[in-house]
Formats: C-alpha cells, structure tokens, sequence
C-alpha cells in the first residue's frame, strides 16, 4: 500500500526539483524481527520514484555487515544520507521518518543536496573548533509537531562538521533504547551519551551544550 498520496507525491515533486546534487538513501534492513523494516523501505522507495536526483540503496544488516559497520549502523530499521560523492556526512535515521518526520527527510535531502539554508558566520566560526567527536542522539516519535526542528539542526551540525554525527531515534520503534536514555518526553536530545536537552531549542543551545564537553 502507498504511504503518499497522489497530493502529497505531486507536491514533494515540486520541494526535491529544487535539489542541486544527487543524494543516496541507504536503507538497512534485515528479514526477521523488524517489523517497521517492509514499511520503511517502501516508503523510501516512495521518496526515490518522485525525486529525480535521489537515488536509492538497500541492504540487509546482516548478510551485509561490511556496508553496515563502514556506515556505523546497528539497528534496523535505519537510513543513512550520502552526497553525490557518496560521502557519510553523519545524517542517519533509525526507524521510518514517516508521519512529522517526512519534515526532517525532506530537509536533510535537501541539505545534503547543496540547497540547504546558510548558517550565520558566528555559528560556522564556533563550529569549526569542535575538534573532538559529537554523537547526537535526537529521540521522537512520528506524531510529534516540534521534533522535526530538533532532529534538522542536529543533522545540520553534523554536515557542517565533520566531527559530528546525529541520529533520528524513533522512540516507539526502539523502545529499549528510549528507556535506556529515559525518554519521557520528546523531542529528547542526547549528546555523548550524557549531556540532555529537551524540546526544540534553537541551534545555539546545541553548540553551546557541545562547547560544554
């Protein structure tokens, strides 16, 4: 069954001709135990046949581990952005960005495409002296109205540094993981594993959260 209406295919036609370089969706899944995986690859399958410049990849975790541990992906279902040079540039989903979170894809297609929205130059500069490794862990779930905020300027950060990687964890999907973290609420941000903020901050809390480590 399709996820996206012939409204909605039309419209998200419209946003990805906008797009200046190809972008890969990688897709992980594997054959048992995941239940969202068949939804997850339809759906980005979905995504491929209305975007000219995107273009589509699928493994299986297992039978491809190689490709799984190169792109640093553990669970499944889970999607992995690269440039046109097929470069990881540290954007990745774990579980489906259906429901708000088609907000997020759709941003993060774009970004990683070359049209993304210029950051202020005080931000580039406090950016470009983050030289230790980031993980940004941004935990939501699909009916959320203010995750999809949180889980863009994650991935933002991530591209304009590479020393930064952000992840979209769909709460429910992995719900070990949100009761390893204690995700009461959402959008939950965890950075290197200790540092939180709750809610949609502004970017500047982000980096300033990160300056603090």
């Amino acid at each position: 069954m399709a996820l996206l209406n012939e409204e909605i295919r039309q419209n998200l036609k419209g946003v990805f001709s906008k797009m200046k370089n190809e972008v890969t969706i990688v897709v992980f899944t594997k054959e048992n135990d995941c239940d969202t995986c068949p939804d997850t690859l339809n759906f980005m399958k979905e995504i491929e046949e209305v975007g000219e410049k995107i273009k589509l990849e699928t493994y299986d975790i297992e039978k491809d581990s190689a490709k799984a541990k190169e792109l640093n992906v553990e669970m499944t279902p889970s999607i992995v952005l690269l440039d046109s040079n097929k470069k990881d540039n540290g954007i990745k989903f774990y579980g489906i960005p259906a429901g708000h979170e088609i907000n997020s894809l759709i941003t993060g297609l774009l970004e990683v495409s070359g049209v993304g929205e210029a950051m202020p130059d005080e931000l580039k500069a406090r950016l470009t002296k983050i030289k230790k490794p980031i993980d940004i862990k941004v935990f939501v779930t699909l009916g959320c109205p203010h995750c999809p905020g949180a889980v863009s300027k994650a991935h933002k950060l991530a591209l304009e540094n590479e020393n930064i990687r952000a992840v979209m964890i769909e709460a429910q999907t992995f719900s070990e993981l949100s009761n390893k973290y204690n995700v009461s609420g959402v959008p939950k941000i965890v950075i290197n594993e200790v540092h939180e903020i709750v809610g949609n901050q502004p970017i500047e809390k982000f980096l300033e959260t990160i300056e603090s480590i």
